[in-house]
């Protein structure tokens, strides 16, 4: 017989997920993450990716349930028959990008991002951005309010709200979508090979400063932004019959 699952569990501070983390705690035993098989997450998708975020050097599996907003990125909240569920579960692999950002005064800074890194406009004139693909210059010159770069998992996020496409997860793709564009006026973006380095060089930096975030974490004022898939990985943990996978498909059918 498998052993069950040794769990610890993260809750944000959201009332909601306080009061569930309380009744979990009164009917199961919980570990030590240093101890844990699965790490139990309660609150939203903020802190889904805080908690897929820091899991990177030792990627322990995370099963969310919902106590947040949209939650996404979780699992139905059901008390009952949580290490039976967590059991059961099917994992979902992902892999996330890697930001590089060089700023004005000349620090490079590095971070992860789950879902997207964007780019925006810092005051009211446009960013004026060039875009190359593996040393390739693909735009010479992209004035808009900004640029996302989007994994699968993130392109139901910010990527779509910007109006860019929803990337099934299998799909060894990339998006690269504009944020109000106004030069040029009717470029959709792109989807690239997930394997491709992308490179943003911002264009007059000084008089069109731009910032750079990658999930939650923000660069102001850089110069060149260098973004890839990283070699880490972390694991979601989705109930059978509500798997991520048919969250994105039923999206994309309305």
């Amino acid at each position: 017989m498998t052993p069950a699952p040794r769990l610890a569990l993260v809750a944000s501070l959201a009332p909601e997920a306080q009061q569930a983390a309380e009744r979990l705690c009164a009917t199961y035993t919980f570990v030590d993450r240093d101890e844990a098989d699965v790490i139990v997450a309660l609150g939203g998708d903020g802190l889904m990716l805080r908690t897929l975020h820091s899991t990177v050097d030792r990627p322990v599996p995370v099963y969310g349930m919902n106590r947040g907003s949209l939650g996404w990125l979780m699992n139905r909240y059901r008390p009952d028959d949580l290490i039976e569920r967590v059991a059961r579960a099917a994992p979902v692999v992902l892999h996330p990008l890697e930001m590089e950002a060089d700023t004005e005064s000349g620090q490079t800074l590095r971070a992860y991002a789950f879902n997207e890194v964007s780019l925006y406009r810092q005051t009211h004139q446009s960013a004026k951005l060039s875009i190359k693909i593996d040393g390739v210059e693909r735009l010479p010159e992209l004035m808009a309010d900004g640029l996302v770069v989007s994994t699968p998992a993130g392109s139901t996020a910010y990527n779509l709200s910007a109006g860019g496409p929803i990337v099934p997860l299998q799909a060894n793709v990339l998006a690269v979508t504009p944020l109000s564009p106004f030069r040029p006026s009717r470029w959709p973006g792109a989807l690239i090979r997930d394997s491709a380095a992308v490179t943003v060089d911002i264009l007059e930096v000084q008089k069109r400063p731009v910032g750079a975030v990658a999930d939650s974490t923000e660069v102001r004022n850089v110069s060149s932004v260098r973004i890839r898939k990283s070699s880490q990985t972390a694991r979601l943990l989705f109930d059978s019959e509500d798997s991520l996978d048919d969250r994105v498909m039923g999206l994309q059918f309305g």
